[in-house]
């Protein structure tokens, strides 16, 4: 591993957040409009960079939703620009007084938000996260230190090319975003204990990944989640709307974290029920692995094992289970939820409010699919990751969440007796 690559951006990183601490909001938006821009003016570069990327990555095995999540085509490459676009339409928390308050002295004590500095992202396969964490690093004054994987390499490092141009355009530093070029994991392990220049570090992908980040950085981390996400189809539900929810919940991007990975199902219902969403699934070519009832039902399932009740399987296989109340589903996905997002369908005010109030997850929705976990979705442009954590921020983290706090406190000659 090349040590000198590391200690070279970190300071060059450290640098440009100093210029970025007191840029004005503007000048920030100016950047974003013109990355925009750039990225589509210049998307065939991008495309060419991750053709190579997708033909090693086939070579290597990758396929299904594993490899879907590495491509890059036109139309991604537009609600990537978008997002940035988003990103800078909205309000620049960065200086925002959160409160101000006179003490009997006369000291008048306030809290304003501020950048975090530099932020450190490990993230896995999906390119278009290089342009998602550019964007809310940028408008938040944060300087990005970015470590894609391998399998994405070319297409980050086309995409930080663009990036930076945009930057140099605007009389910004390019070092405000950079990308680590080494992908073994001597450089993660390396950016883990990099505490003289990192503020925050945040890993995006798996569970290995994310638990070797959590159990071996000295860099302060944010947890994005595994997500092991359930719906639960309760025995007020109504039958279309479930299917509908269900069927989006797994099969409308199935290799992301939001995705939903367990179906629970009310037994009131079930005789009704899954018979006809088996049946959607499979138009979907989704693999049920059910328990005995769920099998009975459906002949086509696969028994499920234990472990299928825990699995994030990030592919088109749904773990299937009858459960005989309320209570028993809120109980399971206690058990072996990874508190991303669950959801409840029902037409039963109080078991929707008890379902809301009793799921410990970061988003907790009623008759809706947990696909919608998400910073676009949110309304926040684009996030950095989803937390799974609870401690400074939880759910999709945008804007606010790449901020810190201070106090200010403004004197007239008060000194302390």
């Amino acid at each position: 591993m090349n040590h000198n690559e590391l200690e070279t951006k970190g300071q060059r990183a450290k640098e440009a957040a100093v210029f970025l601490r007191t840029v004005s909001s503007g000048a920030k938006d100016e950047v974003l409009q013109k990355a925009a821009e750039m990225l589509i003016d210049k998307q065939e570069a991008i495309v060419r960079a991750n053709g190579k990327d997708l033909e090693e990555a086939r070579k290597n095995g990758i396929k299904g939703a594993f490899l879907e999540r590495l491509v890059l085509d036109e139309k991604r490459i537009a609600g990537m620009a978008e997002g940035l676009r988003e990103v800078a339409a909205l309000h620049d928390p960065v200086g925002e007084v959160l409160s101000m308050i006179k003490r009997p002295n006369g000291l008048m004590i306030g809290k304003q938000r501020v950048p975090i500095g530099v932020i450190g992202i490990i993230y896995e396969s999906r390119p278009n996260v290089t342009v998602d964490a550019f964007g809310l690093c940028l408008k938040t004054g944060n300087a990005s230190l970015l470590r894609g994987g391998k399998e994405a390499i070319r297409s980050n490092q086309a995409i930080r090319q663009i990036l930076q141009e945009a930057l140099v355009a605007c009389d910004f530093p390019a070092e405000a975003v950079q990308v680590v070029e080494d992908t073994s994991r001597e450089s993660a392990r390396a950016m883990m204990r990099m505490n003289q220049y990192l503020d925050l570090l945040i890993p995006r992908g798996g569970a290995g990944l994310i638990r070797t980040v959590v159990e071996n950085s000295s860099v302060p981390v944010i947890e994005t989640g595994v997500g092991n996400c359930h719906v639960y189809v309760d025995s007020y539900a109504d039958i279309d709307k479930a299917i509908a929810i269900t069927v989006n919940a797994k099969t409308q991007r199935p290799g992301v974290c939001n995705a939903a990975e367990s179906l629970l199902v009310h037994k009131d219902i079930a005789e009704t029920f899954i018979p006809e969403v088996c049946k959607a699934l499979a138009e979907k070519q989704v693999e049920i692995r059910g328990d005995e009832t769920v099998q009975k039902l459906y002949p086509e399932a696969v028994p499920a094992t234990e472990e299928d009740w825990a699995t994030e399987y990030l592919d088109l296989i749904l773990a299937v289970k009858t459960v005989g109340s309320l209570d028993e589903a809120i109980r399971h996905i206690s058990k072996f939820g990874t508190g991303h997002s669950e959801s409840i369908v029902t037409e039963n005010y109080t078991n929707a409010r008890a379902f809301l109030n009793r799921i410990d997850a970061a988003a907790v929705y009623v008759n809706a699919s947990t696909r919608f976990t998400d910073g676009y979705e949110f309304g926040f442009g684009a996030e950095i990751g989803i937390s799974t954590q609870k401690l400074h921020a939880r759910g999709p983290m945008g804007l606010n969440e790449l901020t810190t706090t201070k106090y200010i406190i403004y004197g007239d000659g008060q000194v302390r007796e």
